[in-house]
């Protein structure tokens, strides 16, 4: 087929996902996936470098979205808020995509390889995090455990919305998550301070 038919990339994403679901990550090959799709070996080389990139295509642009969009956060917000807002405003550009997020997220917990290489790219988004909350004037300690708070804040709220789509947007499960938060610690700090 013509390389420059419209939405190639979709088709073979679309056969993977059908076939990793079907037979199991580690049982599809890349021959498999441009057949299923009607395309060659060379047209899937055009779009994806290997089969894992099939589910982490375009995860790259998670880590510049979410410290650009802390970065433009008004600054008088102190950084918990800062990020919060940023976070939901990253997740709020994902409408239309949960029953897909869905899938993709059942492929990934069930390969060791998956979930690692998962694993780093939000190791990249609470680098990416950091450093822009270093540039906030957040103390860099600080920085790196709240960075590492957005990034876990994000994933829990990622799972809500792809377990329940259309109940609530991304947003609103990122409050929910930040508020459970809030109130665990707020709880563990009242202990704390009871004889």
């Amino acid at each position: 087929m013509a390389r420059w038919e419209p939405q190639t990339a979709e088709r073979l994403r679309t056969a993977a996902l059908e076939l990793f679901l079907e037979h199991g990550y580690d049982s599809v090959t890349v021959a498999q996936i441009t057949e299923r799709a009607g395309l060659t070996r060379r047209t899937f080389s055009r779009y994806f470098a290997d089969k894992r990139d099939v589910l982490f295509a375009g995860s790259e642009r998670l880590p510049p979205a979410l410290a650009d969009a802390l970065l433009r956060a008004d600054r008088s917000l102190p950084p918990f808020a800062a990020l919060v807002r940023a976070i939901t405003e990253v997740g709020e550009q994902l409408p239309g995509q949960a029953a897909l997020a869905a899938q993709r997220r059942t492929i990934v917990q069930q390969s060791t390889e998956l979930r690692e290489r998962a694993g780093t790219k939000f190791a990249e988004a609470t680098d990416a995090l950091a450093e822009a909350l270093r540039q906030r004037d957040t103390p860099a300690a600080s920085a790196a455990l709240l960075a590492e708070v957005g990034t876990a804040l994000f994933r829990s709220a990622f799972e809500r919305w792809t377990d329940e789509p259309g109940r609530a947007s991304f947003g609103e499960h990122v409050r929910a998550a930040a508020a459970e938060l809030a109130a665990s610690l707020s709880a563990a700090k009242s202990a704390e301070l009871t004889p």
